[in-house]
């Protein structure tokens, strides 16, 4: 057998991800605030991006200010600039109708001046965390100094429900040091469950009502037996049951039930914790009613208008004619961040421009929708809009993603619209989001005594719509909407 090295060519297709590319397909899928902060990163450490203040007098101002000469040429750089001037027509008109009519303001409140006034950093409000309500109390108790460093790594622990979700009192314990052990941390779990709101720290429902129960109704038996014992029969409502395991009288048992039902299972939730505040949503793009057509508009308030640097395109042109090691470092740094701000600039509008064609392509495909609401809705899969735009699946997937649309019919993401088919009776295709629709239509209209069950609202379907689905898909589509069975939705009291 003999062994050596020979040289074999090889012929073969491969895909090859560039920088761009790469860069192309991020910019895709992120969502609008993602994409305001990774521009405002780029800005910062690109010195060739820029931001358009004025879209029509920026670039000249720039020109004069740095005594350079504009440059003319009907580069790709240019292009994109003029771009971003024809995109940008403000409505003055519009504008100044708008805010015409609203009263000037005056230097003077109540007969009282602006320095009068106090200052904005005394006019502001903060809402206290349940955190930081929690840490002051702890401060203000008698424990000790390494109590209170449990109670703190308890605090700390907590979830946005007030529970002891991130951490076990053994895990706690050997936080704190060796000398700890759980058994003292369950002693300062036991304090603290106590502070207001009362039943935090509790790690699942039971607890957290047992908490609540000892300390507002200690003499009240039925109520700690339920909470003991009869939890899964009080989800139930099974009150005959209970009356008869307990040998109470059934209104006894109601009456405790009702008091349990007072109690917060997530004590928590009552404090805003600074990152669970209430995330407003930004269209990326509005859909309104021009005549008889839908049309879509890009909404771009709020994302930076960019251009490149007339700046360092002659810093530029000027090193290149330059000789020496260091001109060339120098050009080399400005021409990759050239590069860089171009291709930049380039991906935004290639992700504006795929949404635009993502949203048109919806607008024909759902215009019932849009006309009528969503029990007119279509079935309708990625493939309908990508076969529709000419893209990959994987683009119209990534670009519905988080993207938002402000329609006639409210704000929906653009995921929204694509739905698996559920089929009626007639042969007639119906989107399962409409199914979703007409299921809570009908359990909201139901008697509240006498709640339907997962049965009776697929034989309603059937009855009123045609549409013949399992009693199991009633259940499916229930759960995902966030609605109780029939038995927990039975009103008692």
């Amino acid at each position: 057998m003999e062994l050596g090295l020979h040289a074999q060519l090889e012929q073969k297709q491969q895909l090859r991800m560039t920088p761009q590319l790469q860069q192309a397909i991020k910019l895709l899928q992120l969502s609008r605030m993602e994409l305001q902060s990774l521009l405002r990163q780029e800005m910062a450490e690109n010195p060739c991006l820029e931001e358009v203040q004025d879209p029509y007098e920026a670039e000249s101002l720039y020109v004069k200010e740095h005594g350079i000469e504009q440059d003319t040429g009907a580069d790709e750089v240019e292009e994109v600039q003029a771009d971003e001037r024809d995109m940008d027509n403000i409505d003055w008109e519009e504008y100044l109708d708008k805010y015409s009519s609203q009263p000037m303001p005056t230097n003077s409140y109540q007969g009282y001046s602006t320095q009068d006034l106090p200052g904005h950093e005394e006019t502001l409000s903060t809402t206290e965390t349940l955190t930081e309500h929690l840490l002051s109390q702890l401060r203000l108790s008698a424990l000790e100094e390494r109590q209170q460093r449990i109670g703190a790594l308890i605090i700390g622990n907590l979830d946005d429900g007030g529970w002891l979700t991130g951490a076990t009192p053994e895990e706690i314990a050997e936080d704190v040091d060796v000398e700890t052990d759980s058994d003292e941390v369950e002693e300062v779990l036991t304090i603290i469950q106590e502070f207001d709101p009362v039943g935090v720290g509790a790690r699942d429902l039971q607890e957290c009502l047992k908490v609540q129960a000892n300390v507002h109704y200690p003499d009240d038996e039925t109520v700690h037996e339920i909470i003991e014992k009869h939890i899964s029969d009080l989800e139930r409502k099974s009150f005959s049951k209970m009356s008869r395991v307990l040998n109470k009288d059934k209104d006894e048992i109601i009456r405790a039930a009702e008091v349990i039902s007072e109690m917060e299972p997530k004590p928590g939730g009552l404090y805003d914790e600074g990152d669970s505040e209430a995330q407003y949503i930004t269209p990326d793009i509005y859909i309104h009613k021009d005549g008889q057509e839908y049309v879509a508009t890009l909404n771009r308030d709020g994302l930076p208008k960019l251009k490149v640097s007339n700046y360092y395109k002659k810093q530029l042109a000027k090193k290149q004619e330059q000789e020496g090691e260091e001109d060339e470092e120098a050009q080399e740094y400005i021409k990759d961040k050239l590069q860089g701000a171009m291709w930049l600039i380039r991906s935004i509008h290639q992700r504006q421009s795929t949404i635009m064609k993502v949203t048109e392509s919806i607008i024909d495909h759902q215009r019932e929708f849009f006309e009528e609401g969503i029990e007119s809705l279509k079935p309708m899969v990625l493939k309908d809009v990508a076969d529709d735009i000419d893209m990959h699946e994987s683009t119209v997937s990534r670009v519905t993603t988080n993207k938002y649309v402000h329609t006639p019919r409210g704000v929906f993401e653009l995921k929204f619209f694509f739905n698996s088919s559920i089929t009626r009776r007639d042969g007639e295709d119906l989107a399962s989001a409409a199914v979703k629709a007409k299921i809570r239509e009908i359990i909201a209209s139901e008697d509240p005594d006498d709640p339907l069950s997962d049965s009776r609202i697929a034989d309603k379907l059937e009855d009123q719509d045609n549409i013949d689905i399992a009693r199991r898909t009633v259940a499916k589509y229930r759960e995902k909407m966030g609605i109780l069975s029939s038995t927990k939705r039975k009103q008692v009291f």
